[in-house]
């Protein structure tokens, strides 16, 4: 039961943008830019990194959702997500990945446990200032969705189905589209 009356019975992030639309459009459009924009690295790929620290940091919804959505744009699918969310070291990801996912898991824990080393490390794995700066912010926003999530005691469904529709919505119409076009399957039953 969320902390506040939300006049909706829409799952963890989903209902808090329906009950305040004027935060949701700036939250979306960064997730929409670091998720789907231009980049170097897979979509997937930076999924993977918004499922692993939803994971570190514990929030069921975001695990989920983020896990649905990296597993559907990665070829190893869902396997591949479960083994770096697992053990991240024997996970086979590429070297550069697993340097990103490092300090991805740095910055869930705090900005100031990225080290020089860690970053050195990623830059010798082939990784540019672009996609280090991205996993960073990905990191740090993804800790912040998931603190929003769970600190207003928002629910996550345990309902694969309702992952599995955001998923399709989230792959053929992007973030900005939770706003405009929900999916009736992610609503668990609407109130006035």
């Amino acid at each position: 039961m969320p902390h506040i009356t939300l006049h909706n019975d829409e799952p963890g992030i989903i209902g808090l943008m329906r009950y305040r639309p004027e935060t949701a459009g700036p939250l979306n459009g960064l997730a929409e830019v670091l998720l789907r924009g231009e980049s170097t690295l897979s979509r997937g790929e930076r999924e993977l990194i918004a499922a692993y620290v939803s994971s570190l940091n514990e929030c069921r919804f975001c695990t989920a959702s983020h896990a649905s959505f990296a597993a559907a744009q990665l070829p190893e699918g869902m396997e591949l997500v479960d083994q770096v969310r697992a053990d991240l070291d024997s996970a086979p990801v590429s070297a550069k990945l697993r340097a990103l996912l490092v300090i991805a898991g740095a910055v869930q824990e705090s900005g100031q446990r990225v080290t020089e080393k860690q970053v050195a490390a990623a830059r010798a794995e082939g990784a540019t200032d672009l996609e280090i700066h991205d996993t960073v912010l990905i990191a740090a926003a993804f800790c912040m969705f998931n603190r929003y999530v769970d600190g207003m005691g928002t629910f996550a469904p345990d309902d694969p189905a309702v992952y599995a529709a955001s998923t399709e919505r989230i792959l053929t119409s992007g973030y900005l589209s939770t706003l405009t076009n929900p999916s009736a399957a992610t609503r668990v039953g609407q109130q006035g």
